[in-house]
């Protein structure tokens, strides 16, 4: 996927950041105080802020379970390099006994019963929504998409069978900034929920007491991202709505929709600063002054690319594929994902 040039700075500012933050985490602990023994599952680059939060935390009281299915697994090569107790998953029952709380934070399966209740304490989760709000596998990229002013972390139980429905031990509420990408808003919820999961860990007797339920009546979902989600219906989406969900969505996956019978992704977008020329949904053309394509989508509305990719070609700006493709076409116009002629 295409990263553009501040995000990806600002990605590995934050990545080189993050002992910094991770250290003053940690300075809140007594240094007398023991904190349990934690067994930690986590995969990603979500999960590794709370890794290393716990380890500066818990120090030697600290084991790790993750999958060894991918080779660039950033939980894994940490593990390794700061010799913890590192196990693949599947793991059998037994080995939760040696330890007093299961953490888990970002691993992607289902723990079955027969782990979670072989923990003393149980299980806790790190989950980057405000529960009930936005159960499931996508929380960050639907509070962006569906464009909520607010988000932040839960602390929760972990329940056998089903993902997300545990009672909540401690919640963190952030704004969401009107115009975020998702890389930055992950980047931001991986360090806060990192930071919350120490004090509930160091807080735990209490937090476990004041463990509240959800509110079923009041749960979302954010159900798992599928190539359906990136198909623009230019007939039903306003340019507003594209450009949340082209927000929601960057660095993971692009939108996408078709020209002569090939796919092109929209790598870069924006929404006009002023209403230009109102054209039919679907209907583009090149603004030769702001070097951008200009297409029409629902409610009258326009949105911007200037950077895009033909299926079978290199990315290219808007002003190449005008060059190159559009002197040729003419008029052209998508309708559902579907190019007609106008």
């Amino acid at each position: 996927m295409l990263w553009g040039k501040s995000l990806v700075n600002s990605f590995y500012k934050y990545k080189r950041k993050v002992w910094q933050n991770v250290s003053v985490i940690t300075k809140r602990c007594n240094a007398t105080y023991h904190p349990p023994k934690i067994l930690f599952f986590g995969t990603d680059n979500f999960s590794l802020p709370s890794l290393q939060a716990l380890h500066q935390n818990c120090r030697d009281r600290l084991g790790v379970v993750t999958s060894f299915k991918s080779p660039a697994n950033c939980v894994r090569s940490y593990a390794e390099k700061e010799k913890l107790p590192l196990q693949r998953w599947p793991i059998e029952p037994s080995e939760c006994s040696k330890y007093d709380l299961g953490v888990v934070v970002s691993f992607g399966h289902l723990i079955p019963a027969s782990i979670i209740n072989g923990f003393p304490n149980g299980m806790i989760n790190v989950h980057a929504s405000l529960l009930p709000k936005w159960r499931g596998a996508a929380p960050i990229i639907y509070a962006i998409m569906k464009g909520d002013a607010r988000t932040g972390v839960s602390i929760m139980k972990i329940e056998p069978h089903r993902f997300d429905i545990g009672a909540i031990l401690a919640q963190r509420e952030v704004a969401i900034k009107p115009h975020v990408f998702m890389a930055e808003l992950h980047a931001s919820l991986a360090l806060l929920g990192a930071d919350l999961l120490v004090d509930t860990v160091n807080n735990l007797s209490d937090r476990l007491k004041e463990a509240k339920p959800q509110d079923d009546t009041k749960a979302s979902y954010a159900p798992k991202i599928t190539n359906k989600i990136t198909k623009i219906i230019w007939s039903e989406l306003s340019a507003f709505d594209i450009y949340t969900r082209h927000r929601a969505l960057y660095g993971y996956k692009n939108l996408t929709t078709s020209f002569v019978d090939k796919q092109v992704q929209l790598l870069e977008l924006r929404l006009p600063e002023k209403p230009l020329v109102v054209q039919e949904p679907g209907t583009f053309s090149y603004q030769r002054k702001r070097r951008s394509l200009l297409i029409g989508c629902a409610q009258e509305s326009q949105i911007e690319v200037l950077q895009l990719r033909v299926e079978g070609r290199k990315p290219m700006s808007a002003q190449d594929f005008n060059n190159g493709f559009l002197k040729q076409a003419g008029s052209l116009k998508f309708t559902d994902n579907k190019l007609a002629r106008n």
